[in-house]
């Protein structure tokens, strides 16, 4: 980012980095959570390497999609950041983007990422509205209830179906079943991310899984992860996919195992590391249905 900013007339170097960190293109982690189980879907839908052009409309989306998140994300907890250590820093809880101004960026974003879609086919359409819905609203949902990741969860995946119906122009049962494989796994790693903050969100009076499970927390993470494989094992059984598939379930039970083992003592460090070691995880299944897809 700071190399991009460089090329900038001094001026607006400041002003663009707010913008840049309000829709956290300073923090690409967010958006490759939402860009692996997008892969996921298109090459399980083209059962092969997906179309160019689809492969750049979603790849597109899912960073302009995750840049509206975080602005109208910080638009919703415009209040509750400052009161937060991790997130007092952010352009609106500090006071250096209004709030104007993000729903601003946020429906610029909308915008943008509706005109991709106009590339695609009808029905893709008509499944985006869900998606910007879900986009929408998920940020709000922690004032009413303890299971924003859930929503969270179904706006990160939304994806899902919608590269389904790119491809094949239907969404099989296939999608909703890694759709809901993607719900179970968001859930895990925001709760693992909500960890960090959750006596912060207590005192705000935020609500979170984290909250939700309280010391109960490793043991249902631990069960979330077991579903979450269950249904990625189903998924390659229905896809037919072949031993590297399966090699990278193994490493996926690894890196959970592994996340398990480092969170152990609930220190906030070790919580965030987990959150981002999902990355790996989502780029590990990626891998082996490509490699299961290529060796057919």
């Amino acid at each position: 980012m700071d190399w991009l900013l460089q090329r900038l007339p001094a001026p607006y170097r400041t002003k663009a980095r707010d913008y840049l960190v309000l829709t956290r293109m300073d923090r690409p982690i967010g958006a490759l959570l939402l860009l692996w189980p997008t892969w996921w879907a298109l090459w399980l839908a083209a059962a092969d390497f997906p179309p160019v052009k689809l492969l750049v409309i979603f790849t597109l989306g899912v960073f302009s999609m995750r840049a509206a998140g975080c602005a109208i994300n910080d638009f919703a907890d415009r209040k509750l950041d400052p009161q937060v250590e991790r997130t007092a820093g952010r352009p609106i809880a500090a006071g250096r983007v209004t709030p104007r101004k993000a729903l601003v960026v946020f429906a610029s974003l909308l915008v943008f990422s509706f005109i991709l879609v106009l590339f695609t086919n009808k029905f893709t359409v008509q499944l985006s509205f869900a998606g910007a819905a879900l986009a929408a609203v998920y940020p709000f949902t922690k004032r009413y209830t303890h299971l924003p990741q859930v929503v969270l969860g179904a706006a990160f995946g939304w994806s899902i179906p919608m590269a389904f119906a790119a491809v094949m122009n239907t969404v099989p049962p296939i999608g909703w079943l890694l759709f809901i494989a993607n719900i179970i796994w968001s859930v895990v790693y925001d709760t693992e991310y909500a960890m960090v903050d959750r006596e912060d969100d207590i005192k705000a009076g935020a609500k979170s899984t984290a909250i939700l499970f309280g010391d109960a927390d490793l043991p249902i993470l631990a069960i979330l992860m077991a579903t979450f494989l269950l249904a990625m094992l189903f998924v390659g059984q229905r896809a037919t996919l072949g031993w590297p598939y399966w090699l990278s379930l193994l490493a996926s039970a690894g890196l959970f195992g592994w996340q398990l083992w480092r969170i152990r003592t609930h220190d906030r460090a070790a919580c965030l590391w987990a959150f981002r070691n999902n990355n790996w995880l989502g780029m590990a299944l990626w891998i082996g249905i490509v490699m299961a897809l290529a060796f057919r």
